[in-house]
């Protein structure tokens, strides 16, 4: 795949994603997916997203930064939600928040097969504090 075939792939993940379209999952992620170093495979990499707009029930996802170096991509994701309860261990509670997500993927036979997923906790925990302050 050249980096932009890569970019484009990515776009149409992320608007799967955004319209919570699971059917079409398989198109962009490999039967064998891990998540940070968790073996999912599909149906629970699925699980875990279906989960997180249950969690948050107004998630969009925003690409802010891309880069593709095949088969890698990075991205910086943004995001601008209320969870409707607990989320990272903090009780939002429908609170508003704005964060990022720090992501790299690697593809292996065209599909995403490696998540690493780091999400800006710091930055949320920073808006509750200035909100109780």
């Amino acid at each position: 795949m050249t980096r932009d075939d890569l970019t484009g792939l990515y776009h149409n993940y992320i608007a799967c994603l955004n319209r919570q379209d699971w059917a079409a999952l398989d198109q962009f992620v490999h039967d064998d997916v891990a998540h940070n170093g968790r073996p999912l495979g599909l149906s629970g990499y699925r699980a875990m997203l279906e989960k997180d707009f249950r969690d948050i029930p107004d998630l969009r996802f925003n690409i802010e930064l891309l880069i593709a170096d095949p088969p890698r991509i990075g991205a910086r994701l943004k995001f601008d939600c209320a969870p409707a309860g607990t989320f990272l261990g903090l009780a939002l509670n429908g609170k508003r928040v704005s964060f990022c997500e720090n992501v790299f993927y690697e593809l292996r036979d065209g599909r995403i097969w490696q998540v690493w997923s780091v999400i800006d906790k710091a930055a949320i925990e920073a808006q509750l504090y200035r909100a109780e302050n």
